[in-house]
């Protein structure tokens, strides 16, 4: 099986690290100008230099977004900007508009260039033009369905980056204006108001409209794209918490290791498919890969977004010696509960609740301020950053 790249959001440096921990090859972030994230944390220069000396001790890859659709006005300060990633040594600058691959051709700036799916890429022959034009790798549009994506491997055989999971636009990526119109924020610099999670009112009617795409979710496509040779496998989510990160990242991680040493299984696709959509609020969907998505991959007639309280802590230790775990707590959890603990080198493994501490050793039944330090007892060798949730599912089941 040819290698293939799991790449991973990141919206500040606390989100790279989990990333990394949890299994991810390189992760992609917005800088502070020039990023289609504006309302992200996103990193200062001297973030970046951070998160490329951590990841290049990993011997893992940063890729900075530089994707916005450039107006007059905003190219200033844009060739300085530039020269300075290059400094940094990021590994890639992911680009939507060719006046940014000028600037680097002209200046002959050390960057390598990956062209963004903001560029709505879904032919061989557009393709074949931004190689030519010196990109690298090509990020296609979310829009991209299998024979595109056979298609422009066969034609041109690039270096090939998909989105395999998380938020889909409803317009084509990097053509909606509706942000524009709406709210006078322009989706494509950056100032996305997101019109689409909008519901509407219809006049003369009791019921709500939505234009929402479903999530997209490839685990069950993964194999067949690595045959392909897609060669970049791209989460959505540099907004998105630590716990949804690291949960799917560790799912897709798994994917791709079962699939390496011939052991993924229709049970474990299930089991995964089931654990990414109770990690998110919306539902998911293949979308485009293997046919034109229908009203059942949009919500048309209003929608619930649920969010659950499965996320219960972070590991912060382990004592051998007395069986406690430190852990620093995030959601309601109590004595008598089962939940579940995973982590990059822990497999979801079971724990039943039966005794707790406070940080002064004194025994409580339950865990309900968000962050407080609890002790829990239990022989399972927990690690730093593993994580805690609501068992909910059990891969036994599955098999």
């Amino acid at each position: 099986m040819n290698k293939v790249e799991l790449l991973a959001p990141a919206g500040d440096l606390e989100r790279l690290k989990w990333a990394f921990l949890y299994g991810a090859d390189a992760v992609y972030l917005g800088g502070k100008e020039f990023s289609l994230r504006a309302n992200a944390k996103n990193f200062s220069l001297e973030e970046i230099a951070q998160g490329v000396k951590i990841a290049h001790k990993l011997q893992k890859k940063v890729y900075v977004t530089v994707n916005i659709v450039f107006h007059n006005e905003d190219l200033t300060g844009l060739k300085d900007y530039l020269q300075k990633l290059a400094d940094l040594k990021v590994d890639a600058v992911i680009v939507s508009d060719i006046v940014v691959i000028d600037i680097i051709k002209k200046n002959k700036l050390n960057l390598e260039v990956h062209l963004s799916t903001q560029a709505s890429t879904l032919n061989a022959y557009s393709a074949s033009f931004y190689l030519n034009e010196g990109v690298k790798r090509l990020v296609l549009a979310r829009e991209a369905s299998k024979d595109d994506i056979i298609d422009i491997k066969q034609k041109t055989n690039a270096d090939l980056e998909v989105f395999i999971h998380g938020a889909m636009c409803t317009s084509f990526s990097g053509k909606c204006v509706l942000s524009n119109c709406f709210t006078n924020r322009d989706s494509n610099r950056g100032g996305c108001a997101q019109v689409c999670r909008w519901c509407f009112d219809i006049q003369g009617s009791d019921e709500i409209f939505s234009i929402t795409p479903k999530d997209l979710n490839m685990v069950k496509y993964i194999e067949d794209m690595i045959k392909i040779g897609v060669n970049s496998f791209k989460i959505e989510g540099r907004m998105r918490s630590i716990y949804y990160i690291s949960t799917v990242i560790n799912v897709y991680r798994n994917i791709i290791d079962k699939i390496s040493n011939n052991t993924l299984t229709d049970a474990y696709i299930r089991y995964y498919t089931d654990i990414l959509n109770r990690c998110a609020n919306r539902e998911s969907t293949a979308q485009f890969y293997d046919k034109i998505p229908t009203n059942k991959e949009q919500y048309f007639l209003g929608r619930q977004e649920e969010s659950n309280q499965d996320f219960l802590g972070i590991v912060l230790d382990y004592d051998n010696k007395h069986s406690l775990a430190l852990i620093e707590q995030r959601n309601y959890f109590k004595v008598g509960d089962v939940i579940e603990a995973f982590g990059p080198n822990l497999e979801p493994t079971t724990i039943r609740v039966e005794k707790m501490y406070d940080e002064d050793d004194i025994p409580i039944d339950v865990a309900r301020h968000p962050q407080m330090k609890v002790k829990l007892q239990t022989s399972i060798k927990l690690q730093r950053n593993d994580l805690l949730r609501l068992k909910v599912f059990d891969i036994c089941s599955y098999l």
